[in-house]
């Protein structure tokens, strides 16, 4: 399948070009910007062209490179979160069309939420794919958390981009540990094409900071958020606060490891489904988890008021039951759900 598309640059507050890819006709996606991009090399890769070729086959698919990368000016002073805000700005800025929809993949969940929050006449739809309100460093609470963070920091700037195999499979893994070789080769090759180790390092780092929690909970719009379960990069609980945070957001649950979601995988297709009906496309063509789940009707009940933030001791009088029998029960609905947490429970009978 071919895909053609248009580039063009536009200019961000502080004089940055920023270039700005385009394929596809019909109602506007775009796409916030995240780590790992080029807008050219990516038609040519078995990781992002079937996400550009899926995402613009019933829409205009927008897309843009960051600051530092791909081709975008690479050689940039200011490489701060505020100055990745300012270039989503100047992308949505050159779109003609008066609102489109927005989606933000990892860091760029963050991005959409701001952007979002601040121009709520523009955007239709919020869609975060294994995305995160609080970076890695603000969200670390022991010693241990934040070392992890900072090694990883130093990890990519020693290792960015090298041709030694173990440095290779690190990155890879964190990102598409269950790709083909060819695609772990492919992941390899972007790394060295998208953007200096230098440039990777401090953006991570920056990223790391990211704080848009408070935020999150101010906006009213329809929003998707979508999480892999097994998320090397990103834990899925992190989605779980997302969805709890935002007013009436639809939480969906992906079986996958991958923190890039891969065609050929049961995960790709149930996104694009839940996708396409969220945009109002299509009607949805799997059920959602929690009715895959089978839970019984005792367990519903009991769902439903774990739901409403009842304890264990409250639920038990409620329903005649002792203590000990509910955490027994819960044990089981968590292991049906495919949850570890009360709050992850609470996120999927939400969304039913």
């Amino acid at each position: 399948m071919t895909t053609r598309q248009a580039i063009r640059f536009c200019t961000s507050a502080d004089g940055t070009r920023i270039a700005v890819a385009s394929c596809g006709e019909g109602p506007v996606i775009l796409r916030a910007a995240h780590w790992l991009s080029h807008v050219d090399y990516d038609l040519e890769s078995p990781v992002w062209r079937p996400w550009v070729q899926s995402l613009s086959s019933r829409n205009r698919f927008v897309r843009y490179d960051p600051r530092g990368c791909g081709l975008s000016d690479r050689h940039v002073a200011d490489l701060s979160i505020e100055a990745w805000h300012a270039d989503l700005e100047a992308v949505a800025a050159s779109i003609e069309e008066r609102r489109f929809a927005l989606l933000g993949v990892s860091q760029g969940a963050a991005l959409a939420i701001v952007y979002a929050l601040n121009h709520p006449e523009r955007v239709s739809h919020l869609i975060l794919l294994n995305g995160y309100g609080q970076g890695a460093r603000t969200r670390a609470k022991t010693d241990a958390e934040r070392l992890e963070a900072e090694t990883l920091v130093n990890f990519v700037r020693i290792g960015w981009g090298r041709e030694n195999p173990a440095f290779c499979r690190f990155f890879t893994n964190l990102f598409i540990p269950e790709g083909t070789p060819e695609q772990h080769r492919w992941w390899g090759d972007l790394e060295r094409e998208t953007a200096s180790a230098a440039v990777a390092a401090e953006l991570l780092s920056n990223m790391q900071g990211i704080d848009v929690l408070d935020l999150a909970a101010q906006l009213r719009l329809p929003t998707l958020i979508v999480h892999c379960r097994g998320d090397m990069r990103v834990p899925f609980n992190e989605g779980c606060k997302l969805a709890t945070a935002i007013p009436g957001a639809r939480f969906v649950p992906l079986d996958s490891k991958n923190h890039v979601i891969l065609p050929g995988e049961a995960a790709w297709s149930v996104f694009h489904s839940e996708l396409a009906a969220f945009l109002g496309q299509v009607r949805p063509a799997e059920p959602i988890a929690i009715r895959n789940a089978r839970l019984t009707a005792a367990e519903l009940a009991i769902l439903d008021l774990v739901a409403e933030g009842l304890d264990n001791r409250t639920i038990a009088e409620r329903l005649g039951k002792r203590e000990k029998t509910v955490r027994n029960q819960l044990s089981v609905i968590f292991d049906k759900l495919g949850v570890h947490s009360r709050a992850q429970a609470i996120v999927m009978a939400l969304s039913r």
